[in-house]
């Protein structure tokens, strides 16, 4: 393994192993058992995810990217991730503050404002279905579906700090109601008026994380289709840092955005042991 510079990022507590993959530094035949193995935590740099920005391959598009869950697996979108690769290809010249790349969900379009929030157009949101039910341990739980990039289950509670993600979060998450490939779960309240507390269980991850992008998308969306909110919705993950969905709401929601923070925390060098 040659020397293979990376920048470590966090997108309101989202963290990502980001490199510029442009010159082909990141020449491993199997990039997906990198990724897993470099995002372990306590064993190696430890992320949610890892993104790789390529050469754009085609006009008007700044860079594609690729991006690797932390169990290895391809994403075709994160939110939080889309932030974090907005503000590098801007801190690294690739792109003015206006960004547009290509992602497995098509091309987005970002913003990176001074501050260092960055604003990104999310892909409209598809196959919305409310009042579902499924059952867990004999129980039946309702909950609300929507695919804004990925596929959601949106469960509403009264109190998310008292939902016991550990035990029913990969229970949902693989429920047969929801094919075999799942969905990402996201539980919400709206203990605050205009505010969602929002805590969500991550494919691919297979934990609850920080925070999710497509997920505050999906909260924001379907409690607007509920009546329960309108945009702009201001959400708050567990990291306590908060995400605003803008969209505009009608007979369908379109030009739907998520924005809020995408810190670089550190840049560094990956040692082979990393690998081990």
């Amino acid at each position: 393994m040659g020397e293979i510079e990376f920048y470590k990022m966090s997108g309101a507590g989202n963290d990502f192993i980001l490199v510029d993959n442009r010159g082909g530094v990141f020449a491993f035949t199997d990039p997906g058992s990198v990724a897993r193995k470099l995002c372990r935590r306590g064993m190696s740099v430890g992320a949610d995810g890892l993104i790789l920005i390529e050469e754009p391959g085609r006009e008007g598009i700044d860079f594609k990217w690729r991006f690797f869950n932390a169990d290895g697996s391809d994403a075709t979108m994160c939110g939080n991730g889309a932030r974090c690769a907005a503000r590098l290809s801007f801190i690294l010249g690739i792109s003015g503050r206006s960004v547009t790349f290509l992602t497995g969900a098509g091309v987005v379009r970002g913003q990176v404002h001074p501050s260092g929030r960055v604003a990104i157009e999310m892909t409209d949101p598809r196959d919305a279905s409310l009042g579902r039910e499924l059952v867990v341990h004999g129980a039946p739980i309702a909950y609300d579906y929507i695919d804004t990039g990925v596929p959601h289950v949106v469960i509403t509670v009264d109190d998310v700090n008292r939902f016991d993600m550990n035990d029913l979060g990969p229970k949902i998450r693989y429920h047969e109601m929801l094919g075999p490939d799942g969905a990402n779960v996201n539980v919400i309240d709206l203990a605050q008026k205009g505010v969602i507390r929002i805590r969500t269980y991550e494919r691919g991850v297979e934990a609850q994380t920080m925070a999710c992008g497509t997920g505050a998308v999906a909260a924001a969306v379907t409690a607007f289709l509920k009546g329960s909110v309108s945009p702009p919705v201001t959400l708050i993950p567990p990291s306590g840092v908060e995400l605003i969905v803008r969209f505009r709401g009608g007979e369908t929601i379109t030009d739907v955005t998520l924005e809020g923070d995408a810190r670089v925390i550190y840049r560094g060098v990956l040692n082979p042991e990393a690998l081990d």
